[in-house]
This record gives C-alpha cells, sequence and structure tokens, in this order.
C-alpha cells in the first residue's frame, strides 16, 4: 500500500490519500468549547478574531497558550488535534510521508514525531519539502526554494550537482508571512473602494471577512489581466495589478539579501500561493512555479528511499535528481513569466453597451453588465471578469477569455443579454 503523503506549510496543509486531497490552512477556532480547524476556522477569522489561533504551527512547544485558548495546554495539543481532524477528512491513513519545511528547528520537528506517536496513524517517511520540489529540476548550480507560511517567508538554498540536490540552509523571512502580505494586500483593494465607492469594506467584520474570502479569486484574475473588479456588498471597485505590487516589497527586498550575492543562472522555485503574490517574477527574476501536484508526484518516484518502516525516522534531505518534469496534466513546473496582453477583436472597437433599446457607454475602468459580471478594458481589448465567466454565452457559444468586439452578444445566466455596439457620433 502506498503511503499517504503529509505536506505540512501551514499556510495551506496538505494530506494527498489515494484519489483524495485534503487542504486545511492552519486555523484552529474555538467554539462552544470545541475546536474547529482548517477552513471552516478561516472563514471566521474576522467574525470571531477572539476565538482564533493561527500561530501553533509556527511556534510549535509545550510551552503554556498566553493566553488560555480554551482546553488546549500549549501548541503541541492544537497540533495534535489539527492532525487528527486532517486525518480524518483524508480517510484515515494508516501510512503517512511527512513533507517538512526546513524552517522547522531540531526541537520542534522531534516534538512533531512525538505528537504523531498519539495519533492514529504511523509516520513512515520524512522528507525537506524543498528538497522533494527541486530534485525533478535540479540541474547545477544554485537553486532556491521560496515559501509563504502564515507568520513568515522562507528561503531554502539548495546545492545540485547534477546527480544530487542537498538543502543547505533555511533562512526566515520575518514579517513575510501570508497574514502579513494579505494585510497589505486588502488594505490597498479596501483603499480603492474607499476612492471609488466611498465604502469602506474593513468597517464591519462580514465585509472584511468576504473581502479576504475573494483575494484569492482576485490575485487569480489579475495573473491574466492587468485589471478586475471586486464587488463586496454590492458596492464595485476595479482593483489595478500595478497597485498591489507594494503589498510584497518586504519580500522583494528580503529574499534577495537572504540568497546573498546573485549569479547568473540563479533560480527560484515559487510554490503555488507565493506566485499569486503580483509582481513577484518580475522583482525577483528567474522564477519558476511550481504545479499544485508538484510534490506528490516527486515523492512517488522517490518512495523506495523515503519509506522508513519499523525505524526512527531520519529527516532526509538530499535526494537524487531525477531530471524528469512533471507533465502540464499532472503538475508540471511553469515559468513565471508575464502573460501577454489579449489581442482585440477584429473590427471596429465597442463604444457602447447595449441592453434593450438602451445604449450606456462603456468604461475603460469597467461597466457593469449585471448578475456579478463586468466588462472592462486591457490594453485595446474588452474582456469580462466576474466569478464564473464560463457560464455566460457570447453569440451562442461558450466564454474562453477571448477578447470580445463590436456586434458580440453576452447572455448571462438568469436570461439577460446585452450587446457589444459601436456609435458613431
Amino acid at each position: 500500500m502506498t503511503p499517504a503523503l503529509l505536506d505540512i506549510n501551514d499556510s495551506n496543509l496538505q494530506l494527498w490519500h489515494g484519489d483524495r486531497h485534503q487542504q486545511s490552512p492552519g486555523y484552529a477556532l474555538l467554539r462552544g468549547g470545541q475546536y474547529v480547524y482548517g477552513n471552516e476556522a478561516r472563514a471566521a477569522a474576522r467574525l470571531e478574531p477572539r476565538n482564533i489561533n493561527t500561530r501553533y504551527w509556527w511556534q510549535l512547544n509545550t510551552d503554556a497558550l498566553q493566553p488560555a485558548f480554551g482546553p488546549a495546554r500549549h501548541s503541541a495539543d492544537l497540533v495534535h488535534g489539527h492532525l487528527q481532524a486532517l486525518h480524518r477528512e483524508a480517510g484515515e491513513p494508516s501510512e503517512v510521508i511527512l513533507a517538512v519545511s526546513g524552517s522547522l528547528q531540531r526541537e520542534q520537528l522531534s516534538l512533531l514525531l512525538g505528537i504523531i506517536q498519539a495519533c492514529p496513524f504511523e509516520a513512515v517517511g520524512l522528507v525537506n519539502r524543498s528538497v522533494a520540489l527541486a530534485s525533478p529540476v535540479a540541474g547545477h548550480g544554485r537553486l532556491f526554494h521560496l515559501e509563504i507560511q502564515l507568520h513568515q517567508g522562507s528561503i531554502t538554498e539548495l546545492a545540485a550537482d547534477g546527480d544530487t540536490v542537498t538543502a543547505l540552509r533555511t533562512i526566515p523571512l520575518p514579517g513575510c508571512g501570508l497574514l502579513q502580505l494579505q494585510e497589505r494586500l486588502v488594505e490597498t483593494i479596501a483603499a480603492a473602494f474607499i476612492r471609488q465607492t466611498r465604502f469602506d469594506p474593513r468597517r464591519k467584520a462580514g465585509t472584511e471577512q468576504a473581502l479576504y474570502d475573494r483575494l484569492p479569486h482576485v490575485l487569480r484574475d489579475l495573473q491574466q489581466r492587468g485589471e478586475t473588479s471586486l464587488e463586496v456588498n454590492g458596492n464595485r471597485a476595479s482593483i489595478n495589478r500595478r497597485e498591489l505590487v507594494a503589498a510584497g516589497q518586504r519580500l522583494f527586498t528580503s529574499a534577495p539579501e537572504a540568497m546573498g550575492v546573485s549569479q547568473p543562472d540563479d533560480r527560484i522555485l515559487l510554490d503555488p500561493v507565493a506566485a499569486l503574490l503580483p509582481g513577484i517574477s518580475e522583482q525577483l527574476g528567474g522564477t519558476q512555479v511550481l504545479a499544485a501536484e508538484a510534490l506528490p508526484a516527486s515523492v512517488i518516484s522517490h518512495l523506495d528511499r523515503l519509506v522508513q518502516r519499523g525505524e526512527a525516522q531520519t529527516f532526509i534531505s538530499t535526494l537524487p535528481c531525477t531530471n524528469q518534469l512533471i507533465e502540464p496534466a499532472t503538475g508540471a513546473l511553469e515559468p513565471a513569466q508575464p502573460t501577454p496582453p489579449p489581442e482585440p477583436a477584429a473590427g471596429p472597437a465597442p463604444t457602447h453597451l447595449l441592453r434593450g433599446s438602451t445604449a450606456t457607454g462603456l468604461q475603460p475602468a469597467g461597466t457593469d453588465l449585471g448578475a456579478g459580471y463586468t466588462l472592462h478594458r486591457d490594453g485595446e481589448a474588452w474582456l469580462v471578469t466576474g466569478d464564473n465567466p464560463a457560464a455566460l454565452a457570447i453569440n451562442g457559444g461558450a466564454y474562453n477569455g477571448q477578447a470580445l468586439g463590436t456586434g458580440d452578444a453576452i447572455a448571462l445566466p438568469g436570461g439577460d443579454e446585452v450587446r457589444l455596439i459601436e456609435v458613431i457620433a
């Protein structure tokens, strides 16, 4: 039987077991004397901030919790509870390989293995996650892996000689955790709402939580285009990618300092969560984005070396270079390159939106189509954004992100239809 794989990064713990893939960020919510972990806890972070703990993985120890947090005595109790919850959600695998960050201290690693001994599964492998991720792509020269954890970033330097890849050192990047980055991003987005609509989504807990919940969607949208729109509580604002680049400035400064004097062939591997940060590929250079399934694919290729049944676990920090890129369908490494601007549609550019017999002038920053969709201009092309653009029909066919032009009819969910037209003065 193939063991399950547990990837321990508190910004998003992941457990692969057979055809199951569970994701659970390092949030604990105290509710009615019981704990709720992961996504449900994160969804309440702004609604019940006094009942949330996000530090227990980062500060894994047996010191008394200060302040007290329900029946848990220390962070180790919360880690134990989170592991058990994730284990149940993933179908209760009996054996697990652990992939952990090099930023975990030796004492914390020993404590983690002790906690697992009290869990209903056995740890049968222990590997540095940076090494496992790098082994399919390491050639010669310096290679770095940038991780974004909840309360800090970290950068691991790896050495490759063509045959093996080894983790040399891991340097924490304080103030560059996911929570700090989100705070800066949300602050900029909230400022856009205030400037454009006079609505402050941070004024109330419910709308602030909604803003945090939709942030990943906004960042994914901005990977494809320079501008998108976001609606919160009936208020809509245009979000510009350039305005969000400053949110990562501390990381963009700290990471090169930790790497030392740059060399021409340096490469930086980015976890998918890090790749969402606007401007990261341009600011750091030499980046490659790791696909979501890169880690389990790599671990499977090294099973014979990683599985250590019936013996004390050795933390593996050197692996052979497989030099076998994972195919895109199962998680290839893809260069983090800026997306070229879309080509405009052929023919005259539209100037107005026709709804029934009423024509409305198009606004480059965003024209509301209704049903949660917006038409905006990206360069010379007109595009639609919204929660599910694939639900739209364009001229009777599916919308696949193509640029729209004069004469195109947009059918919205619910039956409404609008058309792009050119009004000649």
